[in-house]
């Protein structure tokens, strides 16, 4: 069986906070830690039937894009649920609101 890993880095400050944090993966085109400013990860736990989230952003993330990343996120889950299950207007209703945020954060410049 083929086996494949995810790893990430995440250097702290003396308050937890991340500075930097980088990630590798088997499956990665490049070969080696690359960098990046923002990790959000979801994993469903069968047993108690809920989801277990870790998010993680650097000092360095600005918050314009901050919010471009969350929309990203969304628009991602979309395709997701669409592929795992089937269901278009699950699908169709996230795309929607990924358009009413991206509106949204288009004002705010």
């Amino acid at each position: 069986m083929k086996a494949s890993e995810i790893n990430f880095k995440v250097e702290l400050d003396q308050k937890n906070i991340p500075e930097k944090m980088w990630w590798d993966a088997t499956e990665k085109p490049e070969p080696g830690f690359s960098e990046t400013k923002s990790i959000s990860i979801s994993l469903w736990d069968h047993v108690q039937k809920n989801t277990m989230r870790i998010d993680l952003w650097s000092k360095e993330m600005p918050v314009e894009e901050m919010r471009r990343f969350y929309i990203d996120c969304l628009g991602g889950l979309s395709q997701s649920v669409l592929s795992a299950t089937g269901d278009e207007f699950m699908s169709g209703e996230i795309n929607l609101l990924c358009e009413k945020l991206a509106k949204h954060i288009a004002t705010l410049k």
